[in-house]
């Protein structure tokens, strides 16, 4: 009555995941098998052992940026290289031409004349800064250079702007005389005033001769 109950009547199959009869191990059969898991669970330990010493060993040789995105950039990742063949130096004299005609078509000036200021000023040396604290490739006092609204006197573009805008000026005061303009641009204005023509210092006196000199070469050269 009470194996029928429980589905184990004489004559009825078993339930599904009891071993019966022949198929029931023996205490023999149990122990081998126990043996062949143990040693399995010996060596999968091992297996994992090596493996955590690896990736440990990895984490602690691989640099910042690669633990922090994975052990996924070891892989070959795709790259852009680029190669340059070669370059070839502008000249200083060319390199601020540009800046030199957009002065000239501003303060409608030839450009021949900033040029030449520049060349006798700094010999187109954009970092050029004399002992008396004029600065860049027209010689901008720092006075002069605040007046004229410049913000930094090395950029090459607020510096020529300025001493061309200085040169217009100058132009207007002595109503295109060449030779008080340029000793203006020199000596400064109060020194020219003074004396009524270019003053007799050797090196304004020289200044006035060399850009001169100058201006008619660049015109000749360059057909300003």
């Amino acid at each position: 009555m009470a194996a029928r109950q429980f589905g184990l009547a004489l004559g009825a199959r078993p339930p599904v995941g009891l071993r019966h009869g022949p198929e029931r191990r023996t205490h023999d059969d149990r122990r081998s098998h126990d043996r062949d898991y143990a040693d399995r669970r010996r060596s999968q330990r091992r297996k994992a052992r090596v493996r955590n010493l690896l990736f440990s060993a990895l984490a602690i040789a691989l640099p910042p940026h690669i633990k922090s995105h994975g052990l996924n950039l070891l892989a070959p990742q795709p790259a852009v290289s680029v190669t340059v063949g070669g370059f070839s130096a502008r000249p200083a004299r060319e390199a601020y031409e540009y800046l030199i005609q957009e002065a000239a078509d501003k303060y409608d000036l030839n450009p021949a004349l900033i040029r030449s200021v520049i060349e006798t000023e700094s010999a187109f040396n954009a970092s050029a800064v004399s002992r008396a604290g004029a600065t860049g490739l027209m010689q901008l006092m720092p006075a002069v250079a605040e007046n004229m609204g410049v913000e930094n006197m090395l950029d090459p573009r607020e510096n020529i702007m300025a001493g061309a805008q200085l040169l217009r000026e100058l132009w207007d005061h002595h109503h295109g005389n060449l030779p008080l303009v340029l000793a203006s641009y020199n000596a400064g204005g109060k020194a020219v005033a003074r004396y009524g023509s270019v003053p007799p210092f050797r090196e304004t006196q020289n200044y006035v001769k060399r850009v001169t000199t100058l201006l008619k070469k660049s015109r000749e050269a360059n057909g300003d």
